[in-house]
């Protein structure tokens, strides 16, 4: 009974607190201050000031301390007489991050942005914008059309969703298109890279500008239920689950319904983080089935826990003893990774042993840590590279 009174007395507090937040703002806006595009209210918090700091507010009277988290680092707010919280935060590296309010020691979405899927639940997210990086915005271009259709699985045995991105002049057409198959990281899911990762915004500008061949992108959840045969995640018994998942479920699937160029040198797969791991394990180790592969920033070679003494050779056999087959059944062979991100030692290491042995691989490093800025200009690189 207790334990009842008190979780309903939390909830109610909550949705106080959230009731609160939302009524319209009775000060006016900090001068020389903006939105950020995460925001639900372009009127409201929170907001980006003239020298790139950061402000939030919340109205929480009866709350006795609210800090911001933002990726662990917690910042404390400040009450005013009326029971508004604020607090300006240094400015933040450019990108997407998600945040948290901290109140009364509970973690809670902030009402006034928008939510996303991250970290292994739903997140508030705060997207800083960059100088020079109008390719992730919408422009006046021709658009081309995201839509979230499912599929049967056989592995779960359930009816799973799945992102397609078909580019502009789809429609209108009877030709085909090759297909890139896109892998989000942990503790996300298919809705990472449609929404966090601003792809079909990429795909859209890239194309008008003559930089991409038109191309079917398709995102799709890589958290099956079905667990690997007792390997290591970062294994090939490990992505066994996933590996079935892509290759007998979700590319035929895709070869069915859409109008593809249905073989390997047409076909490509990325991911980042633990999404380029299962480019790496599904997609490098499926010649017959992808002949491009991306991975984007991730552990799998160094930098994460349980990382370590990568055995490339053993782990892809033939990349350096039978390199010329290697190349010829490798069409484009793509690593990127934030430059501030702990794996970029790890990741710039192995990619150089790669090409001293003889491997055709491109790297390419973005300003950034582990987060969507790095990724997305990952995304825009590797793609131009693609189906030429």
């Amino acid at each position: 009974m207790k334990k009842s009174f008190f979780t309903s007395a939390l909830i109610a507090s909550f949705l106080s607190i959230c009731a609160m937040a939302q009524f319209p703002q009775r000060e006016p806006l900090p001068e020389n201050s903006s939105a950020l595009p995460t925001n639900i209210n372009r009127n409201s918090y929170p907001r980006i000031l003239a020298d790139k700091s950061l402000m939030f507010r919340l109205l929480a009277p009866e709350a006795k301390l609210v800090q911001v988290d933002i990726c662990g680092k917690k910042y404390d707010m400040t009450r005013d007489d009326r029971g508004a919280w604020t607090a300006t935060i240094p400015p933040q590296v450019p990108g997407f991050h998600y945040y948290s309010l901290v109140v009364d020691g509970v973690a809670v979405n902030d009402p006034a942005s928008e939510t996303f899927y991250g970290c292994g639940k739903m997140m508030s997210g705060i997207d800083i914008p960059e100088e020079g990086t109008e390719l992730f915005e919408v422009q006046n271009v021709p658009h081309g059309e995201v839509r979230q259709i499912n599929y049967f699985s056989k592995v779960d045995n359930e009816w799973r969703p799945v992102f397609v991105y078909t580019p502009a002049g789809y429609n209108d057409n009877n030709d085909r298109y090759p297909v890139v198959y896109i892998q989000h990281g942990g503790g996300e899911d298919h809705r990472g890279w449609v929404q966090q990762g601003r792809m079909a915004n990429i795909l859209d500008n890239l194309i008008a500008a003559g930089k991409a061949v038109p191309m079917i992108v398709v995102s799709a959840n890589s958290n099956v239920q079905k667990r690997g045969s007792g390997g290591p995640a970062y294994s090939v018994q490990g992505m066994a689950p996933f590996r079935e998942e892509m290759v007998d479920n979700i590319v035929p699937f895709i070869d069915r319904t859409y109008r593809t160029k249905a073989d390997a040198a047409h076909r490509a797969m990325c991911g980042l983080s633990m999404g380029g791991g299962q480019s790496f394990y599904v997609g490098l180790l499926s010649p017959e089935v992808f002949a491009n592969i991306g991975i984007f920033s991730t552990g799998m070679f160094g930098g994460i826990a349980g990382a370590a003494n990568f055995d490339l050779e053993k782990e892809c056999p033939g990349i350096l003893s039978d390199t010329k087959i290697f190349n010829d059944k490798h069409l484009v062979f793509y690593i990127s990774c934030g430059e501030q991100d702990p794996r970029i030692t790890y990741n710039k290491a192995i990619a150089e042993k790669m090409r001293q042995g003889g491997v055709n691989v491109q790297f390419n490093s973005f300003a950034g840590d582990h987060e969507w800025q790095p990724w997305r200009k990952s995304l825009a690189d590797f793609a131009q590279k693609l189906f030429k």
